[in-house]
């Protein structure tokens, strides 16, 4: 497969009236063409914080890219540091190459425009079609994401479809300028169950159609199970593993990862039988990270974990985990 975006040892921190939050520690991924990433792990752990430093969406100041580097390849012949555009650069890639869906579709869709007019500003502005092919394009899209009537829908405001139509036209949003990437930052958070399950098949159906890689963020393993290709897990800011799906939830490597996924309710547990809780609380992200963030919370602690922050290391095929114990064997790594 072919590289579409590599971030490399990205580091953000928010400086606050109350001090300094080391939201991002060296987070490291690459992510190919046409595939899921799948970003887990729960609130604070910086998912969104990640995925909205590449496209310049965090306030700065507080928020200020300490380090690191965002390579995107799909910009042209040469790859750009997505880091280091500037705003016009980053305004041509940003709704055009890339595509954002964001988690709440009522605020970030204009109240006062139309969502068709929405949708049409954004493919004249990226793609230099007329206003009259730009609302063709619009209707076709709108039909294609399955909002009924779309040509009559086209004038109606944001206020004027259900949540789960909304989050249709974010796709439809996202989608509207042939992107290379979109980046789904918890797109069903909000909705039902059944509904949920309508905008991921919706958007596998779409990736595939398109050819989009996508990113999908969540803090639900299993709304991912069926769509990604492969996992990130990351925790108090910083991956601590990453695998193909299949081989993740097949053979978690690291203690965080168990936890979670034994906090997965299963359609073949007992009646009797009981979800596990990850016991302690994360991190305070204003100290700065000297040792393992999870030796907390972790069951497997021992004296090394309290001295070094634990690298990536390879544990199988397409297999990262940053843990200094080895699960499957019971013993810390190296030890024989």
């Amino acid at each position: 497969m072919t590289k579409i975006l590599s971030v490399k040892n990205l580091v953000i921190k928010f400086h606050t009236f109350d001090g300094v939050v080391h939201a991002l520690n060296n987070v490291s991924f690459d992510l190919q063409k046409g595939e899921t990433l799948a970003i887990v792990g729960e609130s604070g752990s910086g998912k969104s914080v990640s995925m909205l430093s590449l496209l310049h969406l965090l306030p700065m100041p507080p928020a200020k890219i300490e380090n690191g580097e965002a390579w995107f390849y799909g910009a042209g012949k040469e790859p750009v540091d997505l880091l280091k555009l500037n705003r016009s650069g980053i305004s041509k890639i940003r709704g055009g190459k890339i595509g954002f869906i964001f988690q709440d579709a009522l605020s970030a869709l204009n109240p006062v425009m139309t969502i068709g007019r929405q949708i049409s500003e954004s493919t004249m502005e990226h793609l230099g079609l007329s206003h009259a092919k730009a609302k063709e394009k619009t209707i076709k899209l709108l039909d294609r994401v399955g909002i009924p009537g779309a040509r009559q829908r086209y004038d109606n405001f944001p206020h004027q479809f259900s949540g789960g139509m909304r989050q249709r036209v974010m796709i439809a949003v996202s989608m509207a300028c042939n992107p290379k990437i979109v980046i789904a930052d918890e797109p069903t958070t909000a909705l039902d169950v059944t509904v949920q399950a309508q905008i991921v098949d919706l958007t596998k159906e779409l990736q595939k159609e398109f050819k989009i890689a996508v990113v999908w963020i969540t803090h639900d393993l299993g709304v991912v199970a069926g769509m990604a290709d492969r996992v990130l897990v990351m925790y108090a800011g910083a991956p601590v593993e990453i695998a193909e799906a299949q081989d993740l939830y097949a053979n978690p490597q690291h203690p965080y990862t168990i936890g979670l996924m034994n906090a997965l309710p299963s359609v073949k547990g007992h009646e009797d039988s009981r979800l596990t809780s990850i016991d302690g609380m994360p991190p305070d992200l204003m100290e700065e990270p000297h040792h393992c963030q999870f030796a907390w919370r972790c069951p497997y602690t021992f004296d090394r974990c309290w001295k070094e922050i634990p690298q990536q290391i390879m544990v199988g095929e397409n297999h990262v985990v940053s843990c200094f114990f080895d699960v499957e064997n019971r013993r810390p790594r190296g030890h024989v």
